[in-house]
């Protein structure tokens, strides 16, 4: 398991490149966290947030952020495709060059 979550954090490390400003130890976001955040209501009666609000809002943000982590999931699994594709039509390319220049 460590090795798998070490593995995630260089992942994560390398997709935000050298053009991200961000702190080396930010997390982004998971949907799981945004459902269980929970904000104190206020002691002196009707002031502040409507909590049944707020839990739609975090709700809705949630299942947004979900959906957009499955897009990047699913984009991350057809580049990984793509590229297996390549390598093997490269491997293809340069046997295929090999064969013919023993040949002569």
């Amino acid at each position: 398991m460590r090795v798998f979550l070490r593995r995630v954090r260089r992942r994560r490390r390398s997709v935000l490149g050298s053009t991200c400003y961000r702190s080396s130890t930010y997390q982004p976001l998971r949907p799981w966290q945004v459902r269980e955040r929970s904000f104190r209501t206020t002691q002196l009666g009707r002031r502040g947030l409507d909590p049944q609000e707020v839990r739609e809002f975090l709700d809705r943000v949630a299942g947004d952020l979900a959906v957009v982590y499955d897009a990047l999931a699913q984009s991350r699994r057809e580049t990984d495709r793509i590229k297996n594709a390549l390598r093997r039509w490269q491997s293809e390319q340069a046997r295929a060059r090999n064969e013919r220049g023993y040949d002569r």
